[in-house]
């Protein structure tokens, strides 16, 4: 399958079409993100028994939905919705029955193509019998829920429904920004930039990402404290006050350095940007 030209990021940052690109995806005015660089995250809530198919902690979920997957839709940090892997979806009268029209020439990591098949499989699993997931072709889906649901679209933006290719359901292969490199349960992630994604220019601006496990809150900003790490999760930001080089930001739940730039709003629903630092961050 041909792909389409990837986005010139130089011809883009040059133009004046970079600013209203960057602002649709979140990014507020001022210096534009730089590419390059490496994003160390210390999370709480890994566990030796975490699968790519099992384990909901907070780790797990900055893996899957920040890294390595994709979702059909994105909440932003502003609260609202806007297209991922789907591009377009409509309801009948009552919200209940769904239809997703799906993004073209993705791949998965593996270099399979996305397509309709892999939603089913992925929705079939994680929403169960609450929904009838169908193909209406290639790269449109239908999902038939037993009861109205009108927030349908905001419920698949969790980290619970991202998409898995239909051949490897349990692997960590995925069509997101970022790749998987190493993988040791309850402990460490290393993942690298994928080439050519269909986000180029306005997400994923680290080559590396790198979580790691640190279930002690204490020990967590104590990583952050001695430069080891360059933001955690928290939920008392006291130890850190005296530190000019270190933002705390409460309402998020996180810490990170000031030598990591972020847009001017960030996502409060969970840690991390709303689990997708990894993407919407920067180094400064």
């Amino acid at each position: 399958m041909m792909r389409k030209p990837s986005v010139d990021r130089r011809a883009l940052f040059a133009s004046g079409a970079a600013a209203a690109l960057l602002a649709a995806a979140g990014v507020s005015a001022g210096p534009l993100p730089q590419q390059g660089g490496k994003l160390r995250l210390a999370l709480s809530g890994a566990s030796r028994k975490d699968s790519w198919a099992k384990g909901d902690g907070l780790f797990m979920q900055v893996a899957r939905l920040g890294v390595v997957f994709e979702a059909l839709t994105e909440v932003a940090a502003d609260g609202t919705l806007r297209p991922e892997l789907a591009t377009a979806w409509n309801a009948s009268a009552d919200s209940r029955t769904w239809s997703f029209d799906l993004r073209r020439d993705v791949m998965f990591h593996d270099g399979h193509a996305f397509g309709a098949s892999d939603v089913v499989a992925s929705l079939r699993r994680s929403i169960g019998p609450a929904a009838t997931i169908e193909a209406e072709g290639p790269q449109r889906v239908r999902a038939t829920l037993d009861s109205p649901d009108p927030a349908f679209p905001f419920t698949l933006a969790a980290p619970a429904h991202v998409i898995r290719p239909a051949h490897a359901l349990d692997k960590g292969i995925g069509t997101g920004l970022y790749q998987l490199v190493h993988f040791a349960p309850g402990q460490q992630l290393l993942a690298q930039r994928s080439p050519n994604h269909w986000k180029d220019g306005l997400a994923g601006w680290f080559d590396r990402i790198e979580l790691v496990s640190i279930p002690s809150e204490a020990v967590r900003v104590q990583a952050l404290a001695e430069y080891l790490v360059d933001a955690v999760d928290l939920t008392d930001g006291t130890p850190l006050a005296i530190f000019d080089d270190i933002a705390v930001h409460l309402d998020a739940g996180q810490a990170a350095s000031r030598s990591i730039a972020m847009p001017g709003n960030i996502g409060t629903r969970h840690s991390m940007d709303d689990l997708r630092a990894a993407q919407r961050w920067w180094a400064a």
